[in-house]
């Protein structure tokens, strides 16, 4: 059976809700479009329509089909996206993480000031900040409009806010979804490429 590449997504409950989803999205579907299996979904046990409570989403990659499909959390995951970077400091992101991962975060601080809150560090490869924010030019709260919330639609493109940078920014060190195939699933294009662009890369 071939190893599945789990995927993390920490974000906020109501105000993150819908970009967390379409950050899992745009993984599954560019990932997709590189031939590879996939799967996006929420966490159920979190509270995501509870405002600022920390939830989460996921999505896995494999190169084949997932077996493990309906175990509905990520126990290892290689990959984490904070989303607010404020979750870091309370919540042990790298939980369950085999020595070898990645963390995407969305922040204007240095990698160093993030770093000195995250237990474990020495799991990590590679650690990436992005200030996905300050690229789409706000929170992102004016493209959701709180339609992630039970019972709304989703009636704007995946990826046009949050998303769109910080999965650009991942492709800088992940290579299960290309930045080309990002392109063709995001619908902030412009942000993905600036997320790639300005993304800062520590190795550790």
């Amino acid at each position: 059976m071939a190893e599945v590449f789990e995927v993390t997504i920490w974000a906020r409950g109501v105000t993150q809700d819908m970009e967390g989803r379409h950050l899992s999205l745009v993984i599954a579907n560019a990932a997709s479009k590189g031939g590879k299996f996939t799967q996006a979904w929420d966490n159920y046990a979190d509270l995501p329509d509870r405002v600022q409570v920390p939830l989460r989403k996921y999505a896995r990659i494999s190169d084949e089909e997932i077996e493990m499909r309906y175990e509905y959390e990520n126990d290892n995951p290689a990959l984490v996206f904070v989303m607010d970077d404020t979750i870091i400091k309370g919540i042990n992101i790298v939980r369950g993480m085999k020595k070898g991962g990645s963390i995407v975060v969305n922040t204007k601080r240095s990698a160093e000031e993030l770093l000195a809150l995250i237990p474990e560090k020495d799991l990590l490869k590679s650690f990436v900040t992005v200030d996905a924010t300050g690229i789409i030019g706000g929170s992102g709260l004016d493209s959701v409009d709180f339609m992630g919330s039970e019972g709304g639609t989703e009636a704007v493109s995946v990826a046009v806010g949050l998303a769109a940078p910080m999965v650009g920014a991942a492709t800088k060190i992940c290579d299960k979804f290309s930045l080309d195939n990002v392109l063709l699933c995001a619908g902030n294009k412009a942000g993905v490429k600036e997320g790639a662009k300005t993304a800062v890369v520590k190795s550790l």
